[in-house]
C-alpha cells in the first residue's frame, strides 16, 4: 500500500504502518494537550498505541486462522481507521471464510476477558474522559474498547468481519458470486448510514469508515465476479498479440517516439533472440524523461521480473500473478518458453466487460 513502511516481521507477516497513522497520533495528542495539558496528551497517545496493539492482535487472528487453510498473509498494515491484513486470497469454502472472519473478533474477546480477569472494569460511559480514572481506568477503557471492536466488527456490513460471515452464510444457498453481490449491496447501504451518523455526530473517523466500507464492498464484489468469469477463460483468450517491442539499448527518445506512434501503455523489452527482459511502462518512461537526457538507454527504466503463464493456463492464474507481483503485465508463453503475447489488468477488464455483455445477450 502506498505511503506505508515496514516496522518489522511477526509470525511470518510484514507489519506496516501507514503514514497517516502518525497524523492520527498528532491530532489526538494536540487535541488532548489543548484541552487538558501535556499529561493528558501523553495518556491519550499511549492509549491509542495500546488500542492499535489490540488491532494488530485482531488482524493476526485472521492471518493465523487463514494460514491453517494454506492461505498466506504477506503483510498487515495499520491505518487510522484500523488494521488491514492482506491475505493472498480469501477462502472460498463458506465454513473456512466464517472461521477466518470470526478469528479476529475472537482475539478481542480474549483480550477483554483477560483484562476483566485482572480487575479491569468495563466502563463505556467514561471512554471520552481518558485523562481521568488512573491506571485502573486506563485498563478498564481498553477492555471496553475491545468489547466495542467485537460488536462493531460483527455488524453485517461487507467487507467487515460480520459482512464476511453474512456473505459466507448466504453462499451456502445461492453461490459465492450472488452472495457477494447481495452482501456488498447491504454493506453499501450500511455505509450510507455510517456516513450520515458520522456527519450528524461530527465524527470524521466514522465518515472515513463509511467511505472505506462503500468502496471496498464494491471492489470486492467486482473482483469476485471477475474471478468467477476468469475461471472459464484461458490466458490465450485475453492476451495482447499485436504489439511493438523495444530493445534494452534503445534510448528514451526511441521509446518516446513509440508512445506517440502506437496506442500501447507498456512495451515489452526483448533481447536479440526474442527473450523477454522486462516491460517499459508509460509512467516509468515519463518519470525517466523528467530527469533529462533522452539519449539514455531504456534498460534502466524498465520493470524486470515479469511473471509468465502458459497459453493454456486459466485466466485467473494471470490475475493472481498480476496481484502477487505488482508487475505491469504477465507474459504468455509457448511450451518452448517464447513469449507470444502479454496480459494487463486493463485488457482483462475489457475482456470481462465484453464477456459479460455477451452473456446477457
Amino acid at each position: 500500500m502506498t505511503w506505508s513502511f515496514s516496522i518489522g516481521r511477526l509470525f511470518g507477516s510484514e507489519l506496516k504502518v501507514h503514514a497517516t497513522f502518525f497524523l492520527l497520533l498528532a491530532w489526538i495528542g494536540a487535541a488532548a494537550w489543548l484541552a487538558a495539558g501535556p499529561v493528558a496528551a501523553l495518556v491519550n497517545i499511549v492509549f491509542v498505541l495500546a488500542l492499535f496493539a489490540c488491532v494488530v492482535a485482531h488482524e493476526f487472528g485472521h492471518a493465523l486462522m487463514a494460514r491453517r487453510f494454506g492461505i498466506a498473509t504477506p503483510d498487515i498494515t495499520l491505518l487510522p481507521i484500523g488494521g488491514l491484513a492482506r491475505l493472498d486470497r480469501m477462502p472460498e469454502k463458506p465454513g473456512q471464510e466464517i472461521a477466518v472472519a470470526l478469528a479476529g473478533p475472537a482475539v478481542n474477546v480474549v483480550i477483554w476477558a483477560l483484562l476483566v480477569m485482572l480487575g479491569a472494569e468495563t466502563d463505556l460511559d467514561r471512554l471520552a474522559a481518558l485523562e481521568q480514572g488512573g491506571i485502573a481506568g486506563f485498563w478498564g477503557k481498553l477492555a471496553a474498547v475491545n468489547l466495542f471492536l467485537v460488536l462493531f466488527n460483527m455488524i453485517p456490513a461487507f467487507p467487515m468481519d460480520g459482512g464476511r460471515v453474512f456473505r459466507a452464510a448466504l453462499a451456502y444457498g445461492m453461490g459465492r458470486v450472488a452472495a457477494t453481490r447481495l452482501a456488498a449491496r447491504s454493506g453499501q447501504v450500511l455505509a450510507f448510514v455510517f456516513g450520515f451518523l458520522g456527519l450528524t455526530w461530527g465524527s470524521p473517523v466514522l465518515v472515513l469508515i463509511a467511505i472505506f466500507v462503500f468502496i471496498a464492498a464494491g471492489a470486492e464484489s467486482a473482483d469476485v465476479s471477475l474471478r468467477d468469469m476468469a475461471r472459464h477463460l484461458r490466458a490465450r483468450d485475453a492476451m495482447i498479440t499485436q504489439f511493438e517491442a523495444l530493445h534494452p539499448s534503445d534510448t528514451l527518445q526511441v521509446a518516446s517516439n513509440a508512445v506517440i506512434r502506437t496506442t500501447q501503455h507498456e512495451f515489452p523489452v526483448m533481447d536479440a533472440d526474442g527473450g523477454l527482459l522486462g516491460f517499459l511502462t508509460r509512467n516509468a518512461l515519463f518519470a525517466a524523461l523528467a530527469e533529462g537526457n533522452r539519449m539514455r538507454p531504456i534498460a534502466g527504466a524498465m520493470t524486470e521480473g515479469i511473471p509468465a503463464v502458459p497459453l493454456a493456463a486459466p485466466l485467473d492464474a494471470a490475475l493472481d500473478a498480476l496481484q502477487d507481483t505488482g508487475a505491469p503485465a504477465v507474459a504468455v508463453t509457448e511450451p518452448s518458453g517464447r513469449m507470444v503475447g502479454y496480459i494487463t489488468r486493463e485488457n482483462i477488464g475489457e475482456l470481462m466487460v465484453i464477456s459479460g455483455r455477451e452473456r446477457r445477450v
